[in-house]
């Protein structure tokens, strides 16, 4: 059972995780107490409806709910959770994009006591890789029998074991071993590579960098392995052809060194290190203005809204009551029409939100009060924040469905299984 649990699981992340995690991800026991409370509340007033059996449906309250949860997680991240905290969601700035990207983590607080910093690559951290013999076409030059090597990785150790048939071709079985290890979940990935006719398979390690003492990532053998060895050699899987390596960087003058590409300054600054710096080119990176976070911050805002939009509208076609999430998110912003054109925000013939950059830096740079500038988006924020947290409580509010029977007035009860049958969706096509 707990291994078709975490096939749900990983299939679940899989087709609709997002792509990162972020610290709006998680609750107090306050707010899970109050979804718990308007969950309750939903299933008491709710009618009983049959199940919903397409799986195109499915998908969709999937998706719908998904979609919702990044809505309300970007919003969150810049302030509206907070009663005044909108917009003030400060953005970094690299001199050079190409070869470094940053992102401000810190608190927010005055710019002025945020440093800039210098810094210049002199190396990227880069994994291990090994890539085996180049093979040719046809047979695989080893007996019919149950073979088997050992993989070493973060000072762990698993077995591989696999048969080769009588007549099977060498491309045929490095695809197989490439399926084999990339399903495996310990750190590796693995690809067959072309040269011509022949074919090479090749395994690097998902992690950059190496420890200190060690010289390599991880380390595969049939020395010592349970079943028939001999693979290992044929392929040459131990043929190391890429050391794994530590970044290289210069910060504030001090030379520096990380296993990974990827790391953060002193609480305050994500970096991401993508490229060599010119010889004797120092890149700065600091605080963008309050102006510029600003406008960043109204471009999320948009992006956000829009983004939500094109998901609900792919559905409309074959999910009639998408259209009536897409009346309701044209309603919001049609509210806030005549405050959002002042603001160089206008609404485009499908209904997303379209940007004149020039007008929004404009009203940004002659506002001496940005908060109340920009009063209106907190408002309109705040509407797509409640939309948003509807439609993820309950999607199936937008899923065409049958009613079977209607509660009796002033005697109905919690049922658990109405929302229940979301969650149902996720398990119907695994047990």
């Amino acid at each position: 059972m707990s291994a078709i649990r975490d096939t749900i699981f990983n299939n679940y992340l899989t087709a609709y995780g997002a792509p990162k995690v972020s610290r709006y991800d998680s609750h107090k026991k306050s707010e899970l107490r109050s979804t718990y409370n308007s969950i309750v509340k939903l299933n008491k007033e709710s009618p009983w409806y049959l199940p919903v059996t397409s799986k195109e449906t499915q998908q969709y309250a999937v998706e719908l709910k998904e979609s919702a949860r990044e809505l309300r997680t970007s919003l969150a991240e810049l302030g509206g959770l907070e009663e005044d905290g909108l917009f003030d969601k400060k953005h970094a700035f690299s001199s050079n994009e190409d070869v470094i990207s940053v992102e401000y983590i810190g608190e927010k607080q005055d710019s002025e006591g945020i440093p800039t910093l210098t810094m210049e690559v002199k190396a990227l951290a880069s994994p291990q890789e090994n890539t085996g013999r180049s093979l040719p076409e046809g047979a695989v030059g080893l007996p019919e029998d149950t073979y088997s090597f050992d993989v070493g990785i973060n000072d762990m150790n698993y077995e591989f074991q696999f048969y080769i048939s009588e007549g099977e071709s060498n491309r045929d079985l490095q695809e197989r071993l490439a399926r084999l290890v990339n399903n495996s979940g310990i750190g590796l990935r693995a690809e067959v590579v072309e040269d011509g006719s022949r074919s090479a398979l090749k395994i690097a390690s998902e992690s950059t960098g190496i420890a200190e003492g060690k010289e390599r990532t991880f380390t595969i053998s049939d020395d010592r392995t349970s079943k028939r060895s001999g693979a290992v050699e044929y392929f040459g899987l131990d043929r190391m052809t890429a050391e794994p390596a530590n970044a290289t960087f210069i910060l504030n003058g001090e030379e520096r060194t990380t296993g990974s590409n990827h790391f953060t300054v002193g609480k305050l600054y994500e970096i991401t290190l993508n490229g060599l710096s010119k010889e004797g080119e120092e890149i700065r990176v600091g605080l963008k203005t309050d102006t510029e976070s600003v406008t960043e911050n109204v471009g999320q805002l948009v992006g956000s809204f829009n983004t939500f939009m094109k998901s609900v509208s792919s559905f409309m076609e074959t999910q009639r009551r998408s259209r009536m999430l897409v009346g309701e998110l044209g309603g919001i912003a049609g509210h806030y029409r005549d405050a959002l054109s002042g603001l160089g925000i206008d609404i485009g013939e499908d209904g997303e939100l379209e940007i004149d950059k020039d007008k929004l830096q404009q009203v940004a740079e002659s506002s001496e009060d940005l908060a109340e500038t920009f009063r209106t988006l907190k408002d309109f924020s705040n509407s797509l924040m409640r939309k948003s947290n509807q439609v993820s409580l309950n999607p199936m509010d937008y899923v065409q469905r049958t009613v079977v029977a209607y509660k009796n007035p002033g005697h109905n009860f919690a049922s658990p299984y109405t929302t229940s049958s979301y969650s149902g969706m996720m398990f119907n096509y695994f047990c």
